[in-house]
């Protein structure tokens, strides 16, 4: 059988893969939702950070100190409620109606003048965790850096010998709604070209027509090479509508690099990131043993791969073990060429790593299918 043939094969055995999934309901559902409304919902809901806490302050000094701390707590990371009275901190934290409660004792700013060191009460809802940790600290620098902006209040006191002005490089705002798509984007590819390719082939394992392909001529070769290139098209589509679209368009989130390089290493990713996938559908029997595989490879390759933790980070042995996962050059090349606008002289030795772990990858599938088809 000549090239020009093994080429047809390929060809229509993917179109035929792409029917397949134009009929599953399910996991063409699950493409389109991870890759728009799934991606909205995860970079703009559930922040870590402190967005519109509410704080209450039981002010019983009202004095200009005490006016100047309150008007500090400003949106959008705080929410400021109308002053209370004591006998309201209670009843409002039992109800869950504030996660944070300040108490202003009687003269509170004639002891700071007089330089004493009065005591402030604040009150915290510690069922709010991550708002209560953080919150709590953010709080503690406001009312210090205001009271120390009230006792200084002559331009000559309040000099400093060294001025620090911090500039934030690529995320200006340090909004998380930036990194979490970019982010979230990376790993649905990783996700669904592993799922989409190994439950092609195990498909047509569990249905019994794994049988009628191999009587056919037709190579394990071409079965493989058919069903990478038909699900990796799916993804690499999904994945440019998600980036040009919703991060661009409906997140407003700005893309500084090149859309068609990105989409040039995805392409790349997807062909490792697949392989991987069809290597699991050799191992696994059925669709909840690649689910258990799944969870035991993917996650820590997701953990690990320097997207949320920096990998200078981490142990020596875990970087070492990790440059073996496609995930890893994936996350350095997406964030070099979406968040710094890099180009292909910095991101082209992840993209050579991404080859050849795809090759190896591959060769490896190939080999087990080859032996578990004869």
């Amino acid at each position: 059988m000549d090239w020009k043939q093994k080429i047809k094969n390929i060809f229509f055995l993917g179109i035929k893969e792409l029917r397949t999934l134009g009929r599953d309901g399910v996991l063409l559902g699950t493409v389109v939702y991870v890759f728009s409304l799934g991606l909205y919902f995860t970079a703009t809901a559930g922040s870590d950070g402190i967005t519109h806490a509410v704080i209450a302050v039981v002010d019983e000094d009202h004095s200009q100190l005490s006016n100047r701390i309150k008007d500090a707590f400003l949106p959008p990371m705080f929410h400021l409620m109308p002053e209370i009275s004591l006998a309201e901190v209670d009843p409002g934290m039992d109800e869950g109606a504030y996660t944070f409660v300040l108490v202003i004792p009687h003269d509170f700013e004639k002891d700071v003048l007089a330089g004493k060191s009065p005591v402030l009460q604040l009150n915290v809802d510690a069922t709010r965790m991550s708002q209560a940790f953080t919150g709590s600290g953010y709080i503690q620098q406001i009312i210090q850096r205001e009271i120390a902006g009230f006792i200084n209040r002559a331009p000559e006191e309040n000099k400093q010998l060294v001025s620090i002005i911090q500039r934030n490089r690529f995320n200006p705002n340090l909004s998380e709604t930036w990194f979490k798509a970019v982010m979230d984007i990376v790993s649905n590819i990783t996700l669904l070209a592993i799922i989409l390719t190994g439950s092609a082939l195990l498909r047509e394992r569990e249905r019994g027509t794994l049988e009628h392909l191999l009587v056919m001529p037709v190579t394990p070769f071409e079965i493989m090479a058919s069903k990478l290139w038909s699900m990796a098209l799916v993804v690499l589509l999904a994945a440019a509508f998600s980036v040009s679209v919703m991060l661009r368009e409906v997140l407003q989130i700005p893309v500084e690099g090149s859309l068609a390089l990105f989409l040039a290493g995805v392409l790349l990713h997807l062909f490792a990131a697949a392989s991987l996938g069809m290597v699991l559908a050799t191992v696994a029997q059925s669709m909840p043993q690649i689910g258990i595989l799944l969870i035991l490879i993917l996650l820590p390759m997701q953990i690990l791969s320097g997207g949320t933790t920096p990998q200078e980070s981490m142990p020596e042995g875990i970087r070492i073990l990790m440059q073996f996962a496609p995930t890893t050059h994936f996350v350095q090349f997406s964030q070099a060429i979406l968040f710094r606008g890099a180009g292909l002289s910095a991101v082209w030795l992840a993209f050579l790593k991404l080859f050849l772990l795809g090759c190896g990858l591959f060769f490896i599938a190939w080999k087990r299918f080859q032996r578990s088809a004869t």
